[in-house]
């Protein structure tokens, strides 16, 4: 975000609230149409209306409106308020377990906003790990990336900033493990503690990359990943469209999914159940490396 606004001069602008607000409504039209995909069979009554890409752009949405209308030096403090905000909102307006996953406000608040039916049930209730009132500690992530993007970004490749980015990587990991104490590391409720920890490990993993890539010019292992990263966004939705249409074509005449087929005829009997599935996984990998490398040597590069 920090790279891509570098054009608008950092600034609140006609031009960059325009790229923020486009942006932001294509990404979350992306994630439901995701959801509601194959669009037979399920009514919109019923399906669900957050998700990851939802998250995604509602966080970077208000956090990229902060990052241009309050001044850099100020962003921690804000980053610090939303945090602590958050908790003492989930402390005081849940019950006496605020914490639990009967008990906590991100439930109350999103039965309230969005209603049961359009609300994720994979914990056996209705709750949404993803839901409007966790986007709130969300767009601290997205303020602290952006901080990390001006690091970076800034001036030329030089170990002072890996020092940078370790030091704030170390200060923030062991922040969000103490607060754990207090406040668990929780990635369903976004915690805020969840949110240091997180940022912290990121930026310990960025400034070991930042030394190796950037400050001693070690990019030729690189290329496989620069790949994924030239069209994220686009092979983050093929792949996601990709395993839906595994789940509904059926495979002979006991009609398992092709996922399943796929699974257990090929991958179970060459390496087993466990080493199976990660093979699974490489597979789904290396389909979509295939399908991004080709975009990529034709230079088809997919934007939003």
């Amino acid at each position: 975000m920090w790279f891509s606004m570098k054009k608008y001069g950092h600034t609140l602008n006609t031009m960059s609230v325009f790229k923020i607000l486009y942006r932001t409504f294509i990404i979350f039209a992306a994630g439901f149409l995701l959801i509601w995909f194959p669009f037979v069979g399920e009514k919109l009554s019923s399906v669900r209306i957050m998700g990851v890409l939802q998250r995604i752009a509602l966080a970077y949405g208000l956090g990229a409106l902060l990052c241009l209308i309050v001044k850099k030096k100020y962003l921690w403090i804000v980053s610090a308020v939303i945090l602590l905000g958050y908790w003492a909102l989930l402390y005081f307006a849940g019950g006496s377990q605020p914490y639990s996953l009967e008990g906590n406000a991100v439930l109350k608040f999103d039965l309230l906003v969005l209603g049961e039916n359009h609300l994720y049930r994979g914990f056996g209730i209705p709750f949404d790990p993803e839901g409007l009132l966790s986007t709130i500690p969300a767009v601290a992530t997205v303020i602290i990336g952006f901080i990390a993007g001006d690091i970076v970004g800034t001036g030329p490749a030089n170990f002072k900033k890996v020092l940078r980015l370790l030091f704030f990587g170390l200060i923030f990991t062991v922040a969000g493990i103490i607060w754990n104490i207090w406040f668990p590391v929780n990635k369903p409720l976004w915690t805020s503690s969840y949110v240091l920890y997180t940022a912290g490990l990121s930026f310990l993993i960025l400034g070991l990359l930042y030394w190796i890539i950037d400050v001693l010019n070690l990019k030729g292992w690189t290329g496989f990943f620069k790949v994924f990263g030239m069209n994220a966004l686009f092979i983050y939705i093929v792949a996601s469209l990709w395993t839906n249409i595994m789940f509904i074509i059926k495979m002979g005449a006991e009609g398992v999914s092709l996922y399943s087929w796929i699974y257990h005829k090929l991958c179970v009997p060459l390496l087993g159940n466990l080493n199976g599935s990660l093979l699974f996984a490489l597979l789904q990998v290396f389909l979509m490396w295939i399908l991004v490398y080709i975009l990529y040597r034709r230079k088809i590069f997919i934007k939003v």
